[in-house]
């Protein structure tokens, strides 16, 4: 019983407070200049990539993700801080993104590198 309830109180009070958090923290936007990305918990990073230095778009769907439409988009660069991962957009938004981005590196000029 009391295992129970040891790991039911956390669990309940995540999911109580993940969803607003989340909201409030995680964003992003996509001009034609950047991909601009705020993510974290407490630690909280904005990252802003200039499409010069995009190399790769991607699209990921988890079987979850699948289950409620979902998608992640990874928008890979030559930076040392790693890829931009936005990540449980509708997954049509997703498809549209890609695309965008992928016409939007296209015509800026840069090596990506």
């Amino acid at each position: 019983m009391w295992a129970t309830l040891i790991s039911l109180v956390p669990g309940l009070l995540y999911m109580a407070v993940m969803p607003a958090w989340r909201y409030r923290v995680h964003r992003w936007e996509a001009t034609n200049e950047a991909v601009y990305a705020a993510s974290g918990w407490l630690w909280q990073q904005w990252r802003v990539v200039p499409l010069s230095r995009v190399q790769t778009v991607d699209t990921l769907r988890g079987p979850l993700q699948q289950m409620f439409g979902l998608s992640g988009v990874t928008v890979t660069t030559a930076s040392a801080a790693g890829a931009v991962k936005i990540k449980g957009i509708d997954h049509k938004l997703a498809g549209d993104l890609v695309e965008y981005l992928a016409k939007c590196t296209q015509a800026v000029p840069g090596d990506a590198t």
